[in-house]
């Protein structure tokens, strides 16, 4: 290799004879970004304490009555009437229902729904009957005063109709007989006020209702769906961490074995989910409306009407048989590159022996990224809850304050109500227009920007200490005697000490990154329905930039803290020394890395499919034995989705052991190439097992050109010589 080949990425390193792998002595990087880091960690536990202040998450889990009071909430009045009840459900049919989300009528708790028709007038008449209806009254009604003051004051409804409770609020028990509209069993009822009205005419009203309820209907229904299933989520994730364990100890002593078996198993695993797709796809042929398409049937708040239609399973098996044609292809192309990289995941596997803790450090790394994201999403119900009650007047007649805000407290003397005696001051929403409330959205985008950033911290901090105990193990002249007695400990103490500015510097370039994807997205929900082509191409465009970035920016971080790991150094001049000694070995890395990250990657596939099959057949009760134990549940994807999902981050975890190991020996190996020429004064540190691993295989692999094959012995050549004159001199 000639020598400005050489410069143009860096010159090798020269042999130290002092140097015994990461070094001790070293001082703190990056500490201009520690200050930083620190000072926006501080100012995220004021926001959160900020919004703890102000938020209320009552607004979420309860309904809210026409005075602002919690329906159900315990410790209060309310807490036996946990059902919103409408004094007129027709007047949820105004369009203002969509735009303010409150219906324009008198709303209380009650403590159950009327299951019975009843008017104001009639109910008077009779005590037994007042007694039942002053059940869905406000407070202070009694018999003496009279149909017409009641309704007048409008402490009462003209008329009580059968309802049923609906994500804790009372709708008319509607239905069809006879192809008529019916609520109760009748086709009309009585509106208190002597007219006779159709059911059919409640439907605008329920309809606008539900759709303004229909969100919170879903999240409801799925987390009911966690409360009646967590234990066997939590039983099915258990089942994965033992299952990844029982892979990683097996990698320890059956390496080769192990990775032909994960790829015959995940070969079979997929090869059985197209034979499953196609069963389902074949058995729905002869079934009425399954021909319906996706566009067709639209979006679906019950995912498991998409499963009773073919298309659907159709492109689970397109999907499915593409997968396979892929991991079937690369496998054959990389037949070759596979049986070195096999060999590398066995030296990986020495290491990991001798630093067996290292295992287990995924679990404190799911601790504090728990730690994280409960704080994130803690933070944003109360940020998003942290609004005002806001009370608007409601009027029957023409007012000239209609929708305009009020005070519920002395309304009844106000100049509005003065104005507008028929018009009542009731809550409509939660809002506010203060200061405070005005930087709502830039508190939650610095609530996401810093969940992005000490998530990124969190995986760089145990991409460091895994890095520095691996490169212990490498760099021990008599492993495993020279290594220090808790690497992993060690290792961890030195990056937190020293390199916390340089974890901060690191993870905060990639949050940006990834935030500005977050904000890229947004604008292309908000450009959905827009018409310019060009400006829908262009953002295309720019995520798909943003994504190779991050990409790219994972890779160099990876890459610059292990050198970091190593020499100590800053987080700037790591990832330059990391980025030139790859280019360096373009060869090695083109050949060896990727192929060894794809095969722990279907690693981690065999893990999420098992699993993942386990869960199916449990929560959708496809198994007979399995009918009488599973939980009775809204929607059987929302458990099954959270296993797989909770599935590939314990795999992940586990097998990132695995990829950081090698990543890490990796970079050792090239820069043991560079320091020594395994001459008795510059021996190697690898071992004879990777020399032959990532040296004398080289020479066999096609990929390798004879030109690289000739630089290297050229390199050795001249080492030797140097060795040589250094020696008599």
């Amino acid at each position: 290799m000639e020598l400005d080949e050489k410069s143009k990425y860096g010159e090798p390193r020269k042999h130290d004879p002092s140097f015994k792998g990461p070094i001790q002595n070293r001082g703190c990087t990056d500490i201009v970004c520690c200050i930083f880091f620190i000072v926006a960690i501080l100012a995220y536990f004021a926001v959160g304490i900020l919004a703890w202040s102000q938020g209320d998450p009552r607004k979420v889990i309860y309904p809210t009555d026409s005075r602002g009071q919690f329906c159900g909430q315990a410790g209060t009045p309310q807490e036996n009437k946990p059902l919103l009840f409408y004094f007129n459900i027709m007047k949820c049919a105004s369009p203002m229902v969509l735009l303010e989300f409150q219906c324009p009528t008198p709303q209380i708790c009650v403590q159950s729904c009327p299951t019975k028709f009843m008017t104001l007038v009639s109910a008077v008449n009779t005590p037994s009957d007042f007694d039942y209806y002053k059940n869905f009254c406000q407070e202070g009604v009694t018999m003496s005063m009279g149909a017409a003051q009641i309704l007048s004051l409008r402490l009462c409804p003209a008329t009580l109709i059968p309802s049923v409770p609906f994500t804790r609020r009372c709708f008319p028990a509607l239905g069809q007989k006879g192809g008529v509209i019916t609520v109760g069993n009748s086709s009309q009822f009585d509106d208190g006020r002597g007219n006779m009205i159709d059911a059919k005419n409640l439907l605008d009203g329920v309809s606008n209702a539900t759709v303004v309820m229909e969100a919170r209907q879903v999240v409801m229904k799925i987390f009911e769906d966690y409360t009646q299933s967590w234990y066997w989520i939590l039983i099915g994730l258990v089942i994965a961490m033992l299952i990844s364990l029982l892979f990683i100890v097996l990698l320890r002593y059956l390496a080769g074995i192990m990775v032909w078996v994960m790829i015959v198993l995940v070969i079979l695993v997929i090869g059985y989910g197209i034979f499953h797709c196609y069963m389902e796809y074949a058995a729905l042929q002869q079934k009425p409306g399954s021909n319906v398409t996706i566009q067709q049937l639209g979006f679906q708040t019950d995912f498991s009407v998409y499963l009773q239609i073919r298309q659907t399973w159709l492109a689970f098996m397109i999907i499915l048989a593409i997968v396979e044609v892929v991991i079937i292809l690369l496998l054959i192309f990389l037949r070759k590159r596979l049986l070195i990289a096999i060999a590398l995941i066995k030296e990986a596997s020495r290491a990991i022996g001798h630093v067996m803790c290292s295992l287990f450090y995924p679990l404190f790394t799911f601790l504090l990224l728990a730690i994280v994201i409960a704080y994130w999403a803690v933070t944003a119900v109360f940020l998003s809850t942290s609004n005002q009650a806001i009370y608007k007047v409601f009027n029957e007649s023409a007012c000239m304050y209609s929708r305009d805000n009020c005070d519920p407290g002395n309304y009844s003397t106000s100049v509005m109500k003065g104005h507008c005696p028929d018009s009542q001051c009731l809550f409509a929403f939660y809002g506010g227009e203060t200061v405070y409330h005005k930087y709502l959205i830039a508190l939650q985008f610095y609530n996401v920007f810093l969940f992005f950033w000490c998530a990124n911290f969190v995986t760089a901090l145990g991409q460091m200490t895994l890095a520095g105990a691996f490169a212990s193990y490498y760099w021990a002249p008599v492993k495993p005697n020279d290594m220090p007695a808790f690497p992993v400990f060690s290792a961890l103490g030195r990056s937190l000490r020293y390199h916390t500015g340089t974890l901060a510097f690191g993870s905060l370039i990639l949050a940006i990154i990834q935030i500005i994807r977050v904000l890229l997205e947004y604008l292309d929900h908000k450009l959905n329905a827009a018409q310019n082509k060009f400006a829908k191409f262009l953002l295309c465009c720019l995520k798909c930039c943003f994504w190779c970035l991050e990409k790219f920016i994972k890779f160099i971080n990876r890459n610059a803290y292990i050198m970091v790991a190593i020499y100590g150094k800053n987080f700037c001049t790591s990832a330059k020394d990391a980025f030139f000694l790859l280019m360096r070995n373009m060869i090695r890395v083109a050949v060896l890395d990727k192929v060894t990250d794809f095969l722990l990657f279907l690693g981690k596939l065999l893990i999420v499919g098992l699993v993942g099959v386990f869960a199916f057949f449990f929560f959708s009760g496809k198994v007979k034995a399995f009918e009488n134990t599973a939980p009775s549940l809204h929607y059987y994807w929302v458990p099954i989705l959270t296993v797989v999902v909770g599935s590939y981050l314990i795999a992940h975890g586990f097998f990132s052991v695995y990829a950081m190991c090698v990543d890490t020996l990796f970079l050792c190996f090239c820069e043991d190439l560079e320091r020594n020429d395994g001459s008795a004064s510059r021996p190697y540190y690898m071992s004879s097992s990777l020399r032959e691993i990532l040296w004398k295989n080289k020479a066999e692999d096609p990929s390798a050109s004879s030109a690289q094959q000739q630089d290297d012995e050229d390199d050795i050549q001249l080492k030797q010589q140097q060795t040589r004159q250094d020696d008599s001199a």
